[in-house]
């Protein structure tokens, strides 16, 4: 089993408050081996000299939409599920370029593209799918025109369909989120409130009834999983963590009283801050429409309110971006937008043992120690001190490892 050696380096473990000098990493296989502040020895093992980098975690970001690849998704109706999954490709070679080395899909992300990344037929980082995002006739999930008729096609050539999902009533709801999860679902997405990117619905719209939402999180936690659900709105968070979902999507408009309740459930919030920002300057050349980009002056006004309001009532929020199509290329811009009211400690932590909770995976993803994967990023200098460093497309970033191979190497 080969055997990695990172020497000359300076740590950070995100449960720490500072990077620390002195340590070295032995990798063995796709997991740590050592950790250690002498040297290690490992005659057998090839040596990567960090020339005094800084060594950390792979980031986690926990909303993510690898089969979205268009901004405006009426879009993809004409977009065949080949070249869709070509798009998803180039997709997740971007994340991963970028030190993403997991990531969670919250809508369309099926077990086909996850095994093709798990058997590195494509280059990607850990996927976690949510398959199909289940939502109410006329919700987010309804991709349907007001001019279309009747239930929406199969999906099986129509790649906005074949991301999302309608169920009404507690049966239906129950019978979609079982064949979610037969189709290999990580976690269950449904639609709690309405969306930016669905021309149809007002935000501030109740998507699924106490009892809908009560059978999706009966039926995933008999399953071993959990629900996330996007919702805005205090009254859409409230009534989602209420009847048992565990991480709420987005949240702009969470108020003390909904964020207490969270926090009071051990529910976690996915804050996406980038998509709103970046969907203001350029959304519109890409076929946004209007209606849409009314919505997001709305959501984008609360965005960063509600981390504040978060790290007050104590609710543990993750990282994600949400980005669509053409825009996914900003995703490390979230970063610099929280940090408008984080420190960065606070967020790099978000984005590594934050998502590694929310996935479940403790101990395994967001930490440097014996046993955890070796998914690993080397920065060109000191992250806390300048979170600029994970801009630029990962050009800060000479190594990046997944599961110990080299996605990226530059030092040699």
């Amino acid at each position: 089993m080969a055997a990695i050696l990172f020497r000359n380096l300076k740590l950070l473990d995100p449960r720490w408050t500072a990077a620390r000098g002195g340590y070295e990493v032995l990798v063995e296989g796709a997991a740590i081996k050592e950790v250690s502040d002498k040297a290690i020895k490992a005659s057998s093992a090839r040596i990567v000299d960090c020339g005094g980098r800084t060594l950390m975690p792979g980031l986690i970001d926990c909303h993510v939409h690898v089969f979205l690849s268009e901004v405006n998704i009426r879009n993809l109706e004409s977009v065949p599920l080949t070249l869709l999954t070509a798009r998803a490709a180039d997709l997740m070679k971007g994340m991963i370029d970028r030190g993403f080395t997991t990531v969670r899909d919250t809508g369309g992300a099926d077990w086909g593209i996850k095994t093709a990344v798990e058997t590195g037929l494509i280059p990607g980082p850990r996927l976690f799918i949510s398959g199909r995002a289940i939502g109410p006739t006329g919700g987010h999930s309804d991709s349907r025109r007001r001019t279309d008729s009747g239930a929406p096609s199969c999906g099986c050539c129509n790649a906005m369909v074949y991301a999302m999902a309608i169920a009404d009533g507690a049966d239906e709801v129950r019978k979609m989120v079982r064949e979610q999860m037969r189709q290999g679902a990580d976690q269950i997405k449904i639609m709690c409130s309405g969306g930016v990117a669905s021309p149809y619905d007002p935000l501030d719209s109740l998507q699924y009834s106490p009892a809908e939402i009560a059978a999706a999180t009966d039926e995933a936690r008999n399953f071993g999983r959990y629900v996330l659900a996007h919702a805005y709105t205090p009254e859409a968070i409230t009534r989602a963590v209420s009847n048992g979902v565990r991480t709420i999507e987005h949240g702009n408009l969470i108020d003390a009283k909904s964020a207490k309740l969270l926090a009071s459930k051990s529910g976690f919030m996915i804050a996406n801050l980038v998509t709103y920002f970046v969907m203001k300057e350029r959304a519109s050349q890409f076929g946004m429409t209007k209606d849409m980009l009314d919505k997001n002056d709305i959501v984008m006004d609360g965005a960063l309110r509600s981390l504040e309001i978060c790290k007050k009532a104590g609710v543990e929020v993750g990282f994600g971006s949400d980005l669509l199509g053409q825009l996914q290329v900003e995703q490390s811009r979230e970063f610099i937008y929280r940090a408008e009211v984080l420190k960065p400690l606070e967020i790099i932590r978000q984005a590594t043992l934050v998502g590694a909770k929310i996935l479940r995976h403790e101990g395994k993803l967001g930490v440097v120690e014996p046993g955890a994967f070796a998914d690993l990023i080397l920065v060109d200098g000191d992250p806390l001190k300048k979170l600029e460093l994970f801009l630029d497309q990962g050009a800060h970033l000479p190594v990046i490892m997944k599961a110990g191979q080299f996605h990226k190497n530059t030092l040699k």
